[in-house]
């Protein structure tokens, strides 16, 4: 390919990201990094929304009515966050019924962790330290990314995805402080959500099919691997706090590194889960089809609304 003229649109929007400016709906972009930004925005909305079923299953057993509220709060925080990030990548010219048709036949993905079923109320708690706790991690350097809008949704949802954080290592504060049966599904929860949250940052940077590129755009500004070290490194503690174990055998402070080494992932898992195999994968997506079509009345009257009033 010929090199970008120093006058063309390409080289004006290389310019401006190597320059940290944020590219805004409007401006001109190159299709790879529109593409690029419609598939991981939607992404990370799908799984806002999809996210709400496994804490849903315990709305009506939570076991106090504190708890039910907090639940439902954070309930409907996800929902909004699927929400603003939807309204982004339509920013980018992609419509919602598009967005929502990838999801349901299966050209999008969301994160292969709501695949998992919550067993017990440790679940909730674990799905708010840990889940939530790598989402925040993500999170938090995508608010330098370099879409506008993407970067400023993300400065709302990282101040209520850090209180569900909270939230959920409360949980699990009190059950570990409690009797043994209480420690031990703290640490059941542990043990079955651990490697899951691990691989939520996706797979090592090498084999990322579209990480490098994210990271020359500023779309991502640091790799799944560093995310994910640092993750480990804050979580480890707090584990170490409450007296929970991480079940990993190879884990252990490497003072040369300043970092944890921590044992290799089961990629097969993974890529099963990814691929729609996980345990609870048609479940979670049957649910978003019949919760869509019942719907379909509501979607039906906006319309007719608006073109009355046209």
């Amino acid at each position: 390919m010929a090199e970008a003229s120093l006058e063309s649109p390409q080289h004006r929007f290389d310019n401006r990201i190597e320059a940290e400016e944020k590219i805004e709906p409007k401006d001109w972009m190159p299709d790879g990094y529109r593409k690029n930004l419609i598939r991981q925005i939607s992404q990370h909305a799908h799984s806002e929304v999809i996210g709400m079923q496994p804490e849903g299953n315990w709305l009506t057993r939570a076991p106090t009515l504190k708890r039910k509220c907090i639940l439902l709060a954070k309930i409907q925080d996800e929902g909004g966050h699927g929400l603003y990030l939807y309204s982004a990548a339509e920013t980018l010219g992609a419509s919602r019924e598009e967005l929502v048709e990838a999801l349901h036949t299966g050209h999008a993905k969301y994160a292969s962790i709501f695949n998992y079923p919550t067993l017990t109320w440790a679940d909730i708690g674990a799905i708010g330290w840990l889940v939530d706790g790598a989402a925040i991690v993500n999170q938090i350097s995508l608010q330098s990314t370099s879409y506008g809008p993407y970067a400023r949704a993300m400065v709302r949802i990282c101040k209520e995805e850090s209180f569900h954080q909270r939230q959920g290592y409360e949980i699990m504060v009190k059950l570990a402080e409690g009797n043994a049966t209480q420690r031990a599904m703290a640490q059941d929860a542990l043990d079955r959500w651990w490697w899951p949250s691990l691989m939520m940052f996706g797979p090592h940077d090498a084999e990322s099919a579209h990480s490098a590129q994210s990271m020359r755009w500023k779309i991502k500004r640091q790799s799944n691997d560093d995310l994910r070290q640092k993750f480990v490194d804050q979580t480890v503690p707090q584990a170490e706090a409450i007296g929970l174990r991480i079940p990993d055998t190879k884990l252990v402070w490497n003072a040369a590194r300043g970092h944890y080494d921590f044992g290799e992932i089961d990629w097969n898992e993974f890529n099963r889960v990814v691929s729609g195999n996980g345990l609870c994968n048609r479940q979670r997506l049957d649910h978003h089809k019949q919760a869509h079509e019942d719907g379909e009345w509501v979607r039906d009257a906006l319309r007719a609304y608006a073109e009355k009033q046209a």
